[in-house]
């Protein structure tokens, strides 16, 4: 395939641009520029924790460092040496989280949030004039008025007085140094912490359709740059919230027990938004540079990108009526309202009509090489990327025959393909190309079978019909029609069996024993098919097991000993407990034993489903299964591109407006869990299960996909990585530890008693 051009233009043009027009600020296109991107590779890996680095973060100016680890230290690095200046013992009793400067505070004051549900804040001034081996110094301020692990902490530009933490017990609370430097313990006899500002014990949500009756335990959050009064959240659902800090009732204390208050929007992929499974979460949420723009990151899932004004941008608002209707036949569709081309000046005033002409002839030819694809049933992959380079990167100069083609060969494509959601991307093409025009055959055939891959045989039917009536002597819908029918029959047969056989028995709950496969599967069906298909009376009922694991590994000083190299020198630890009954201990230290929100369904008044913020790009490649600290980033001052880690030890990069992959890097051995970029240079630090933290320049020779350019891994291997983690998601959300570290500790049952509590170290 011809090589793909990138969106942010030649970067000698943009130097031109910055002589020719003294008031055009090229410098944020500079910093993250694509033939920058293709160059980065492994300058250094800076040494100094004992654990994995679960948190990194720069300072406003960018000189500083800091970064949180399992050791409980947080080590302070200087940008410039690329060593490290500080490291402090924070008191932590387990893992640490997260960690940031504190802003306007000449980078003294550094905050700390981590497994023991405390926040801890520390000034660094105290230790100047120390070496490294003066580490020891006493908590500013401790804060332990939460009661689960806090996972997220936020601050405010310009702010040296407040810091906002995110905590798996379903509170966001405000800690104002001010106020206090420290509070009682939660679940204390005085406990009195008026600091909850966002209260969402009782706000989790199973689908768009049910209300919010379930502990939304926070895993992230995050607090626009430009507009500092926007608060977004995400946790164990799958939609993120966004908050008008001003439109927030007064702080309160978790004695009292308050519904969820109302949220400016909330944002969701369309296709998730009705899955009715707790176990799908996000892992991480941010606003982009400009806070126009959210990223969200889902555990067994991808990244997606939403507008903040979904009025404003590409991003759709839906509703419940309309996740059912974009899967239902209905004769017409309203037609689309088409970006009509207009052509582009430049300030001497000529047209850049050969501009859009060279622009289509190049959208022809990628549109031919994706027919070839589909044809010869080969690089689905190529294919569809030349499909998104035509809608997505030149969606203004293409008109609505070449729009409609291009968006029936993507949704074929990935039909074919079949990796994570793909089928319902195509479906959302199908959809866009019926508002195209709704007789298209080939639109209702892709349809159809969409729809049959998800085991939707009589709406698959029902579009098959359609492009029958429209094409009656065509053989493909024909076959179709018949390969449908074929289906419909199997599968009432196979449920009148089930019916005549009597059902399945369960077994009852309180003698049942869970297995290894019980306790380390959580299986969300095999396919895109299965999690669209019946549920089973656990998954229908509000009995919720959350499972949690820990793998503790000797320290370095113990790795000396002389041990059998195929044994496992740790100790595993489980814990499970039941949402149902943290629900209503909590209740009953609130005084009460059940949710706001019961009052409203004892009343029988209708819930009514919120509008929610549709995505406008899916980034995939990459695999978010074993920790629920997962970043996604937005690189540099503009943010076009789009980073995350993932569970192959991998990190990976996409061009923002297209998702097209840019760069695949290896930064771990395990796993990558934090990416966050320099705020002015082209320089990005991340960190996972290893106890480094690595720093990535544009230093390469050459430009390539991947790290060291013609001396890496050739194309080939990186569609295999892609494909690989695909199949993993595809999968479900099944393995949270490595199949080979517990096979090694040959374990088999455990009664459901005898489990004993633990932090979790990797999540």
């Amino acid at each position: 395939m011809e090589t793909l051009h990138f969106h942010d233009g030649n970067i000698t043009d943009l130097i031109d641009t910055r002589t020719l027009h003294l008031r055009h600020d090229v410098t944020h296109s500079l910093q993250v520029h694509s033939s920058m991107v293709r160059r980065l590779s492994l300058e250094r890996e800076l040494e100094g924790h004992r654990g994995c680095v679960n948190a990194v973060a720069w300072n406003s100016g960018g000189s500083l460092l800091v970064s949180g680890s399992d050791d409980t230290q947080i080590n302070i690095w200087s940008y410039s040496s690329r060593k490290l200046l500080h490291s402090i013992e924070t008191g932590h009793s387990t893992n640490i989280f997260c960690t940031k400067f504190v802003p306007e505070t000449s980078d003294e004051l550094v905050v700390s949030g981590a497994g023991d549900a405390e926040v801890r804040l520390f000034n660094l001034s105290r230790l100047r004039g120390g070496g490294l081996d003066d580490n020891v110094i006493n908590p500013s301020a401790v804060f332990q008025c939460h009661s689960r692990r806090v996972k997220k902490l936020a601050v405010e530009v310009g702010n040296p007085n407040v810091v906002w933490s995110a905590s798996e017990d379903g509170t966001l609370r405000q800690h104002d140094f001010r106020e206090g430097a420290s509070c009682p313990p939660a679940g204390s006899s005085h406990q009195e912490c008026r600091n909850i500002l966002l209260d969402l014990r009782w706000g989790a949500k199973k689908s768009l359709a049910d209300p919010p009756k379930q502990s939304l335990a926070l895993k992230s959050c995050d607090i626009s740059f430009t507009r500092p009064h926007l608060l977004l959240v995400g946790g164990s659902d799958s939609f993120a919230r966004l908050y008008d800090r001003r439109m927030l009732p007064p702080l309160s204390s978790s004695q009292k027990n308050l519904s969820p208050p109302p949220c400016v929007s909330y944002f969701c992929p369309m296709h998730l938004s009705d899955r009715g499974r707790y176990s799908l979460h996000l892992t991480h949420v941010t606003f982009s540079p400009n806070s126009e723009e959210v990223l969200l990151s889902y555990s067994g899932e991808h990244v997606y990108l939403m507008d903040v004004n979904a009025e404003n941008g590409i991003s759709m608002q839906y509703t419940l009526a309309d996740v059912t209707k974009l899967t239902t036949f209905t004769p017409t569709l309203n037609g689309v309202e088409l970006q009509q081309s207009v052509p582009r000046v430049y300030s001497n005033g000529s047209s850049v009509k050969g501009h859009v002409a060279a622009r289509l002839d190049k959208c022809r030819k990628l549109l031919q090489f994706a027919r070839k694809s589909l044809k010869e049933e080969t690089n689905y992959y190529h294919g569809i990327e030349a499909c998104n380079e035509i809608l997505d990167g030149c969606s203004r100069e293409i008109g609505p025959s070449l729009m409609l083609e291009c968006l029936c060969i993507r949704a074929a494509l990935l039909l074919k393909r079949k990796w994570k959601n793909d089928v319902h991307m195509a479906i959302r093409d199908c959809y866009r190309a019926r508002k195209i025009n709704s007789s298209s055959v080939r639109a209702l055939l892709c349809m159809s079978e969409a729809l049959l891959q998800l085991r939707k045989h009589k709406e698959a039917l029902d579009f098959a019909f359609a492009a029958q009536s429209l094409a009656p002597s065509n053989s493909e819908v024909l076959e179709k029609v018949e390969i449908i029918k074929s289906r419909i029959a199997t599968a009432e047969a196979e449920k009148n069996n089930k019916t005549t056989n009597g059902g399945s028995i369960s077994e009852p709950r309180s003698a049942r024993l869970l297995s290894l496969s019980d306790i380390l599967y959580r299986s969300e069906g095999t396919s895109d098919a299965s999690q669209d298909g019946p549920r089973s009376e656990r998954e229908d009922s509000d009995y919720d097991d959350e499972l949690e694991l820990d793998f503790e590994a000797p320290l370095p000083e113990d790795e000396g000993r002389d041990v059998e190299s195929n044994v496992l020198h740790g100790s595993l630890n489980l814990r499970i407990h039941r949402r149902a009954d943290s629900n209503m201990e909590t209740g009953r230290a609130n005084g009460s034993c059940e949710s706001p929100t019961s009052s409203c369904q004892n009343d029988k008044v209708p819930y009514e489903p919120e509008t929610v913020i549709d995505m406008k790009q899916r980034y995939v490649g990459h695999y978010n299964v074993g920790t629920d600290i997962k970043q996604a980033s937005f690189l540099g001052q503009k943010g076009e591109y789009i980073a995350s880690g993932s569970d192959d030890g991998r990190w990976f990069i996409w061009e923002k407006r297209t998702g097209r992959l840019v760069k695949m890097l290896h930064g771990d051995d395990t796993v990558v869990n934090c990416i966050q970029c320099h705020p002015f240079d082209c320089v990005v630090a991340t960190s996972g299960i290893d106890n480094t933290i690595k720093i990535w320049t544009p230093s390469a020779s050459v430009p390539s996909i991947v790290a060291g350019g013609a001396a890496g891994p050739e194309t080939s291997d990186v569609l295999d990585a892609m494909e690989n983690n695909q199949r993993s998601l595809s999968r479900g959300r099944e393995a949270i530890l490595p199949f080979e570290i517990l096979e090694r500790f040959r374990m088999h049952e455990f009664a459901e008693d005898g489990l004993h509590p633990f932090e979790c170290r990797q999540s």
